[in-house]
């Protein structure tokens, strides 16, 4: 079962990609992605596959599976912003601060809780942009648990879908 499907925020969280003028990822989510949105017709694979990429790699450079390997299916208009990644290797926080100082959209990040907590814990999110989709679980990791001390966020806007998601938008306070 797609969750997205039933979640019912699905043209808000395309118009939300398009809004961003660089998505930034870990390593990891990289890969994963690079392997599926260069050939994907799915709805949200425009935003996801046009606009330009940052990719976060301790290594220093990041090797691209399946992206360039699936010649088969028919490549996205775009595609190549996945090859052409930038990939930064630097201190996190200098790195950041250097895509924020370009002129431009705002930058989203994707991927993984491991990436995200390393953004929070260092203070360098702006924004957060939740879609609570609503489905139990039952277990998962937090995305705040690397905060040093608790900060508070004021919300900036909700909404509410018919498939009952909910979509909160937060600053620091």
């Amino acid at each position: 079962m797609d969750v997205r499907l039933r979640s019912g925020g699905e043209g808000w969280s395309v118009e939300t990609l398009w809004s961003a003028g660089l998505h930034i990822m870990g390593s990891r989510s990289f890969n994963d992605m690079a392997g599926y949105w260069p050939t994907s017709t799915d709805m949200f694979a425009p935003p996801m596959t046009e606009i330009p990429k940052a990719v976060f790699s301790r290594r220093g450079s990041v090797a691209l599976r399946s992206a360039e390997t699936s010649q088969s299916a028919k490549r996205q208009p775009g595609a190549e912003s996945w090859t052409a990644a930038h990939v930064a290797s630097g201190d996190l926080a200098e790195e950041i601060a250097m895509l924020k100082s370009q002129e431009g959209k705002p930058i989203i990040a994707h991927g993984g809780v491991r990436f995200a907590r390393s953004l929070v814990a260092e203070g360098l999110v702006d924004e957060f942009v939740l879609l609570v989709v609503p489905v139990a679980l039952g277990k998962g990791q937090a995305l705040f648990s690397e905060l040093a001390a608790s900060r508070s966020l004021r919300l900036t806007s909700s909404r509410a879908f018919p498939g009952g998601a909910v979509a909160q938008v937060y600053r620091a306070a």
